[in-house]
């Protein structure tokens, strides 16, 4: 795979990253409702499950889930309930607006709750695989890459969606005396809780 050929999937790859979906929403409550240990925590989150997929999809399994309908439709509802829940929770803390100080770092008892948070959220979306099954193959000529180039493609969606998160953590540590105040958080978990209720409904009807 030459450099230009990585060059031109770099460009394809930032602007996925950059397009807010489901974990962008998931990891921004994270970090206002736990901290920066509490988004760092999810964002490791989504970086292991975007592995996991684009891993999936790099040695072929990929195309086994999405040709499989009974796996598919499970990992598509499993995806959906998982999102309604997300949104839920967020909607009622809107409504209660009932919020500990943002002081101090994230509890660790819920540092696996954190991490978990993310993972499934990434690792539920058959959105994600499809994407990697959609935009790898362009990028790879039978006979000349291999499953090590398709790999690092993939990986490279884990890395740089990973580096991304980072930088909105760190965003919303530096600007946390701001996002502390009750109205704003309100508002956070009333936005966050739409938004992934809509994209629950997108996921439950492709």
């Amino acid at each position: 795979m030459s450099w230009a050929s990585y060059g031109a999937y770099l460009l394809i790859v930032v602007v996925l990253v950059l397009v807010p979906g489901p974990d962008t929403f998931v990891l921004l409550r994270s970090s206002l409702t736990g901290g920066r240990r509490s988004g760092l925590l999810t964002t490791a989150g989504v970086f292991t499950g975007n592995a996991v997929q684009g891993s999936a999809a790099a040695f072929g399994l990929g195309v086994l889930i999405t040709q499989s309908h009974t796996l598919f439709t499970i990992l598509r509802w499993a995806g959906v309930a998982y999102l309604c829940v997300l949104a839920f929770g967020a909607l009622r803390a809107a409504r209660r607006g009932d919020y500990p100080s943002l002081d101090g770092a994230a509890p660790v008892a819920g540092a696996g709750k954190a991490f978990g948070r993310g993972f499934l959220s990434n690792v539920t979306n058959p959105k994600i695989l499809i994407m990697y099954l959609s935009v790898l193959p362009q990028f790879l000529v039978p006979g000349v890459t291999g499953t090590g180039d398709a790999l690092l493609l993939a990986l490279t969606v884990a890395v740089l969606g990973g580096l991304w998160f980072v930088g909105l953590v760190l965003l919303v540590h530096r600007a946390r005396e701001w996002f502390s105040r009750r109205r704003v958080r309100r508002a956070g978990d009333a936005v966050s809780g739409v938004a992934l209720l809509g994209f629950g409904a997108a996921l439950a009807v492709d």
